[in-house]
């Protein structure tokens, strides 16, 4: 086989990558969507290669008492020029493919990973200046908020839960890119068969690629007073020390002001328990970090007066407790109790 060109099967791969970026054109690339109490049923905008949809006249609408600027599929450049580079990228796969030549796999490696980071910066300054560009003379202004979409992932803005992720297009351009990879490590390494030495920092690379797109809060945010939102009682959140959240596989996170609403929220099932990654308490002594419920110690005092009648506090250590336990007296009791109730 010539030097300059590259296996047969390879070249099979690359141009059914081109017949996949030819669907991209047709497809959603990206997905928001939206939730809060008043919208149960939930509000998506959907991000095609050439214009936006879903329900973004009702999103429009909401935004601009808060005074974020509508969104119009005119106003951006990006759905006129992104088509043809689209199609680009088809064509170019498809010559890569019919050609056969190392040179220009490379060329169209560099390319499409460029286009790839690229496309995830303007996307980023685009959320950006969307969500900080607020008028100031708007029905709802929050001194200091900013509205800001997640990139990936989840994110809590007021009582709107935003949770944003590749629709089939993109989906499709992470399979593509994936491919990509792959071809060119395995032309590059110059063998038929990708040895484990080989085929290890390529899984890896692979691995970590599927992370960072896939994975987003795992964690739980900060309860911040004065700002979040109890998710149940749609009461602000003013005395951090009795707060608690839930966090999903997914990333979602769920605030609450006190353990009643928490418990509260677990019984109605508005997410179910295999759903459910992790639940966390505030320490109710300093610094009042977040702690998992189930290695938490739970005091019940009716003398601690917790905002919504739950009468529980709960700490990383027991050691803490006892000493608050000493000035409200109050029984220890346990999260797995709590949670059969």
């Amino acid at each position: 086989m010539n030097a300059d060109k590259f296996d047969g099967w390879i070249r099979g791969v690359l141009m059914i990558c081109a017949a996949a970026l030819v669907v991209v054109l047709f497809v959603p690339l990206w997905q928001i969507d939206l939730s809060a109490p008043q919208y149960p049923e939930g509000l998506t905008m959907l991000i095609y290669p050439n214009k936006l949809g879903g329900n973004v006249d009702i999103i429009n609408g909401l935004n601009h008492y808060i005074g974020m600027k509508t969104l119009h599929t005119e106003d951006f450049i990006e759905f006129t020029v992104l088509p043809y580079i689209i199609g680009f990228f088809a064509l170019f796969f498809l010559l890569v493919g019919l050609s056969a030549r190392k040179k220009l796999l490379y060329v169209l490696f560099v390319l499409f990973i460029g286009f790839a980071i690229l496309s995830m910066v303007d996307f980023y300054r685009w959320e950006y200046n969307y969500g900080h560009d607020l008028d100031p003379n708007a029905a709802i202004v929050v001194p200091g908020m900013a509205y800001q979409p997640p990139l990936i992932g989840y994110k809590q803005l007021l009582n709107f839960g935003a949770y944003s992720i590749p629709h089939i297009g993109g989906w499709i351009f992470i399979a593509v890119a994936l491919v990509l990879l792959f071809c060119t490590v395995k032309v590059w390494r110059g063998k038929k068969v990708i040895k484990p030495a080989v085929s290890m920092p390529l899984t890896s690379a692979t691995l970590l690629l599927l992370l960072c797109l896939t994975s987003c809060n795992n964690g739980p945010d900060a309860i911040v007073p004065g700002k979040d939102i109890c998710h149940f009682c749609k009461m602000g959140i003013s005395d951090v020390r009795f707060g608690a959240e839930v966090v999903t596989k997914k990333g979602k996170s769920f605030k609450f002001d006190d353990t009643h609403c928490l418990l509260g929220f677990l019984q109605q099932k508005e997410v179910l328990p295999e759903e459910i990654k992790n639940t966390w308490f505030v320490n109710y002594s300093e610094p009042h970090q977040l702690v998992v419920a189930g290695k938490s110690f739970l005091l019940s005092s009716e003398k601690l007066r917790t905002p919504m009648g739950g009468n529980i506090a709960a700490f990383d250590d027991r050691d803490s407790l006892q000493k608050i336990q000493q000035l409200n007296n109050g029984s220890i009791v346990s999260w797995n109790d709590l949670a059969r109730k």
